[in-house]
């Protein structure tokens, strides 16, 4: 949601740019890489309060003191607001969150080396300034109100008009965390392929990870509180997208449906104009009452993109989006997980067999109970448990064909060993939480901010 604005670019004459867009960013197999990206809670070790952006122990010292580690600044107006390196972003959420935006990278074991090189960094500085971090999906203590809002006028825009299109939206910017991965395709009957499995299966990746159970203190009702949350966000720009799995499906319908969610900005010269709810298609025919005359370019369409909040996104890559926050060993486990099921072939068509005769009914509604329930969410005649066994089982064997090996000799099956007994167990990260706090923690979520700090 906050990588910096692509502004620029050629301008759009023709509908058809949009569809060249999607097909321009199509890959030879042999350049398929992966990009993992997540967010985790700053705060104050004294009192575990989330962290503002001014003052000595602020946000904007944080990312100050990572400098020295080679990361160049992205200011907006005279705040630093993101560092960029080789091809990685670390960027801020609306609350504060830090997110470490990956480079693209071949393997999981080098994505899973740039996880803990960024641990080292960030943990180094946060030490220095009193601060720790945090990987969950919902921030466990603190009311909407208690959290500080950081300076991008992005989020300015966002902030007025969520309100207008749900209930929750100001929570998921303030309060949420998540980790995705991004992923190549082929062609665009290999994104749609993906897509489909991709989006039938966002649930099961939401109970494998679920892990937000607490709210201001106090359990919430919820494994996957962060995932809850979305479904009273935005319904324009959010969902499970059942047309996706309808005949016809391509680059063009997907474009289509871009083209419909409304706007909330274009970028001019730096500056973040307001366009929130006006229409991309307006915007084609030099109607946008926010640039009366002016037509886009390809850089606000790659803009206009990275504001739609589906479960999965399509855009120069796909971004899987359904999983909470988690710790650091957790973090590797999900490009493990959609690498295997979507790097290779055998393994993409046994999890499309998997989903193939799945209605649109039976998919929202594993989307709307897996919050509340997660792996115990029923299916048919079994639960949600049992397929997360066999997702995970197609996974290993994806892994396993890839043959990528580390150092040690050492293929990638093994970053999947947590999700594994996850799977194998039915107990999410939520539960053990929830365990935690009903026993040794005796009703507390304080403990949470030391036993699973980073």
């Amino acid at each position: 949601m906050s990588a910096p604005s692509q502004s620029g670019g050629e301008p759009i004459t023709d509908r058809r740019q949009l569809i060249e867009y999607f097909e321009a960013a199509c890959k030879p197999r042999d350049n398929w890489r992966l990009g993992t990206e997540h967010e985790k809670f700053v705060f104050r070790l004294a009192d575990h309060a989330a962290v503002p952006y001014e003052g000595e122990q602020g946000i904007g010292a944080f990312l100050a003191g990572l400098q020295r580690f080679g990361w160049s600044p992205i200011e907006e107006d005279g705040h630093t607001v993101a560092l960029a390196s080789n091809g990685c972003h670390i960027t801020l959420e609306p609350g504060g969150q830090l997110e470490l935006a990956g480079e693209p990278l071949f393997t999981i074991h080098e994505a899973c080396n740039e996880v803990h090189e960024h641990l080292r960094q960030v943990k180094a500085v946060a030490a220095e300034l009193g601060l720790g971090m945090l990987g969950l999906g919902f921030v466990p203590t603190g009311r909407r109100e208690d959290m500080p809002w950081m300076p991008k006028s992005r989020y300015r825009i966002m902030r007025e008009y969520m309100p207008k299109r749900g209930n929750l939206g100001l929570d998921m910017m303030l309060r949420t965390a998540t980790v995705q991965v991004n992923l190549d395709y082929g062609d665009e009957a290999h994104m749609v392929k993906k897509l489909r499995v991709g989006l039938a299966l966002q649930p099961i990746a939401t109970a494998l990870f679920a892990n937000s159970p607490f709210t201001e203190g106090r359990p919430n009702g919820y494994l996957s509180y962060r995932s809850q949350i979305w479904t009273d966000t935005d319904p324009d720009r959010s969902g499970m997208l059942p047309w996706v799995f309808a005949d016809g499906m391509g680059f063009e319908r997907y474009a289509d449906y871009a083209l419909d969610v409304p706007m909330y900005f274009v970028v001019r010269d730096g500056r973040y104009i307001d366009a929130s709810g006006q229409s991309f298609r307006d915007f084609l025919a030099g109607k946008l009452p926010a640039l009366p005359g002016e037509i886009p370019t390809i850089g606000d369409w790659d803009d206009h993109l990275t504001t739609i909040f589906p479960e999965v996104r399509v855009k120069k890559f796909m971004e899987m989006r359904g999983a909470d926050g988690g710790p650091w060993r957790r973090l590797c486990a999900l490009p493990a997980l959609w690498a295997g099921l979507c790097y290779d072939d055998a393994a993409l068509e046994a999890a499309w067999s998997l989903v193939r005769d799945w209605t649109n009914e039976e998919r929202q509604r594993l989307r709307d109970e897996v919050p509340r329930t997660a792996l115990k969410t029923p299916f048919r005649n079994t639960t949600l448990q049992s397929l997360a066994k066999d997702v995970v089982a197609i996974a290993t064997d994806g892994l396993r064909a890839r043959g990528y090996l580390d150092a040690n000799g050492d293929d990638e099956t093994g970053y999947l060993d947590q999700i594994a007994e996850i799977a194998e167990t039915g107990r999410t990260p939520a539960e053990e939480l929830l365990e935690r706090y009903h026993g040794r923690w005796h009703q507390s979520v304080a403990p949470v901010y030391t036993d699973f700090a980073y």
